[in-house]
């Protein structure tokens, strides 16, 4: 799933509408504040559920050098907060 052109979403499709508003908004708040200190050419997420727990793949790709990281928690809201929280 796409957003914006240069934000991806990967394994989102099966949340509900609701909850996937509430990731967008998530994503886009987190995806301006980091355009704010550095263009981005791409920031892809990927949802994975492991064992009641969530876990959230970022792959950010600025001025053409690619940086990776990862959380895991049972919300997946928390999750997605901690680990777009280390592009900060």
């Amino acid at each position: 799933m796409e957003l914006g052109g240069n934000i991806s979403l990967e394994g989102f499709d099966e949340l509900e509408p609701g909850t996937l508003i509430v990731v967008k908004k998530m994503v886009g708040n987190y995806a301006k504040s980091i355009a704010e200190k550095a263009e981005f050419e791409k920031l892809e997420l990927t949802l994975k559920e492991e064992e009641k727990k969530y876990k959230i793949e970022v792959k950010l790709i600025s001025k053409g050098k690619e940086k990776k990281e990862e959380a895991e928690d049972e919300n997946m809201f928390f999750a997605i907060d901690k680990a777009l929280g280390k592009f900060k």
